[in-house]
């Protein structure tokens, strides 16, 4: 898989890259991620400027359509893209689900944008899917789209020593994970559960249910709601 990653301000978003399972999926050679930096492209050859003013007046820069247009014509000449990403508050939420459906894909463009945004046409002639990680607004879409990486990663075949780690997470079969204990058995008066001390790997499996459904009626009965 190749995720190409385009901003105004790499510095944001290459140190999460460069960490734990990401770092360590690269490495292995499953993922391909390159980070474009819209200064390259910008038609300011002295300043290198990738923003201005908003037409029609209003607060807050915006960044220009030529640069992210030489930039996605540049990659999509190379090879196919299955999805051009836009990192927006306006999108469609970002679940699991679309985690999984994007670990399925070849080839993503993830752009961020900055500052007020990005020039509309872009979305609307170029962008094939905006995703939002959540009902507010960040100073960039950089750290948007270091979440949706590492969540898509994470989960391609060998980038976990353990694939079932991943497969168990929250949220994969609607359900919260359920609780999780480790050394020592009691802290502070703390007990682990006794059921997780018996060995008993079927009865652990329907408590570890029993728990998920619990956890997930009491914190995010919408997600039992969904189909």
């Amino acid at each position: 898989m190749r995720i190409d990653i385009i901003t105004a301000v790499p510095q944001v978003i290459e140190s999460p890259l460069e960490t734990s399972i990401l770092k360590r999926a690269k490495e292995k050679g499953i993922v391909e991620i390159v980070v474009h930096d819209l200064h390259d492209y910008s038609a300011d050859e002295k300043h290198h400027h990738v923003d201005d003013y908003q037409f029609g007046g209003g607060a807050g820069m915006v960044l220009q359509i030529e640069p992210i247009y030489k930039c996605i014509s540049k990659l999509t000449a190379e090879r196919k893209y299955d999805e051009i990403i836009y990192m927006s508050p306006d999108g469609e939420q970002f679940t699991q689900k679309t985690a999984n459906r994007l670990s399925l894909l070849e080839n993503i463009i993830i752009l961020c944008g900055h500052y007020k945004g990005i020039d509309h046409r872009i979305r609307e002639h170029l962008i094939t899917k905006e995703i939002s990680i959540g009902d507010f607004v960040i100073t960039g879409g950089e750290l948007a789209a270091a979440v949706v990486t590492d969540s898509v990663v994470r989960i391609l075949p060998g980038a976990m020593g353990d694939l079932a780690s991943a497969l168990d997470d929250s949220f994969q079969d609607n359900l919260l994970a359920a609780p999780i204990y480790t050394r020592p058995e009691v802290f502070n008066g703390w007990k682990v559960p006794d059921i997780l001390l018996s060995g008993n790997t079927k009865e652990i499996e329907k408590w570890q249910l029993e728990q998920s459904l619990e956890r997930t009626r009491l914190l995010r009965p919408d997600l039992l709601d969904e189909d």
